[in-house]
C-alpha cells in the first residue's frame, strides 16, 4: 500500500489533469447543500471513482464528486458528498481529500453537516456556527506514524475552529436576518441514532448537536495548517424526555430547507475572503 504522501500527490496529480488553479477554499457538503454546487461557474468535476485512493460515497443524498471552479471570485474546489467512518473506510482514507485540497493549495476549510439538536434552545431548521467538537468516534485519523511533511506531531486543537471566521459568520446571519447558533457538535461512529441515555449523556457532556462527521476532517486540516469555518442544520430534536422515531426523509427535507442560510453563510465567507485578499493586493 502506498505511503500517504503518495496517494496525496496521485490524486492531485488526476486533478492536474482537469484543473490547474489554485483553490483559495475547499467545501465540503454535507446534506442540506447538495444543490449548492450549482452556483458555482463550474470549470471541471471528477467522479471520486476516477481520483486515486478516494473512497465512494455511499450515504443518502451524497452524490459523490469533486467541482472545481469560481465562487464568488475565489477558485474552489468543492465535495458532492462526503465519507463517513460508519461505511467501513478508515478515518486515514475518509480525511484524505483535506489533505488533497491542501496539497492543490487551498487556505482555507468550509464544511457543512447534518445534525441532531439536543440544546432544547434550537429548533429543526436552525443552523449552527461549529464553536468546538467532541469527538467520540473512537477513532483519530492522526493515529500511527507521523508524516512531517503532512504536519506536527500533536497539532495544537485550542482554536480548531477560526474565530475570525465565526464572528463573521454571525454578522453575515445578523445582515441576512435568520438566526444562528454557535455552539459544540459531538461526533459519533454512527450508522444507527442514539438511544435516550446516550443523548442524556452527550449533552451532559458539554454538546449542543450530534452527527456523524465533520471531527476527522476538521482534525486533518488543522493538521495541515487549514483554517476551517463549520455549519451545522438541526434536522431533528433529540430530547431524550419527548424523543421520536426519526424519518430519513424528513431529515433530509428540513436539511434541504435550509440551504437558502447556509448558502448566504458560505458565500458571505468567501466574500469577506475576497475583501481581505483585495486589501493585500499590490497596486
Amino acid at each position: 500500500m502506498l505511503h500517504l504522501f503518495d496517494q496525496i500527490n496521485e490524486a492531485v496529480a488526476k486533478i492536474r489533469t482537469v484543473w490547474d488553479k489554485t483553490p483559495h477554499a475547499g467545501i465540503i457538503l454535507g446534506t442540506g447543500l447538495g444543490n449548492f454546487a450549482e452556483r458555482i461557474e463550474v470549470e471541471a468535476t471528477l467522479d471520486y471513482a476516477d481520483i486515486p485512493h478516494f473512497p465512494v460515497s455511499t450515504a443518502t443524498s451524497h452524490r459523490g464528486r469533486l467541482v472545481f471552479g469560481v465562487l464568488r471570485g475565489l477558485p474552489v474546489m468543492v465535495m458532492e458528498g462526503r465519507f463517513h467512518a460508519y461505511e467501513g473506510y478508515p478515518l486515514s482514507q475518509i480525511t484524505l481529500p483535506v489533505r488533497v485540497m491542501r496539497a492543490l493549495g487551498a487556505e482555507m476549510l468550509v464544511v457543512s453537516q447534518a445534525v441532531g439538536g439536543m440544546n432544547p434552545y434550537y429548533k429543526p431548521g436552525d443552523v449552527m456556527l461549529i464553536d468546538d467538537h467532541i469527538n467520540l468516534i473512537g477513532d483519530n485519523p492522526l493515529v500511527g506514524v507521523n508524516d512531517d511533511r503532512l504536519g506536527p506531531r500533536f497539532p495544537d486543537m485550542s482554536q480548531p475552529y477560526d474565530f475570525e471566521l465565526l464572528a463573521e459568520g454571525q454578522a453575515i446571519a445578523r445582515r441576512n436576518d435568520f438566526v444562528v447558533h454557535r455552539g459544540v457538535s459531538v461526533a459519533v461512529l454512527g450508522p444507527c441514532l442514539e438511544t435516550r441515555a446516550e443523548y442524556r449523556f452527550l449533552r451532559g457532556i458539554g454538546a449542543d448537536v450530534v452527527g456523524m462527521s465533520t471531527a476527522p476532517e476538521v482534525i486533518v486540516a488543522v493538521h495541515c495548517g487549514l483554517r476551517v469555518f463549520g455549519m451545522a442544520v438541526v434536522t431533528d430534536m433529540c430530547l431524550p424526555d419527548a424523543l421520536e422515531p426519526a424519518i430519513v426523509e424528513e431529515i433530509i427535507r428540513v436539511a434541504n430547507s435550509a440551504e437558502p442560510k447556509l448558502r448566504a453563510l458560505v458565500e458571505g465567507i468567501l466574500d469577506h475572503e475576497a475583501a481581505k485578499l483585495e486589501t493585500v493586493a499590490p497596486r
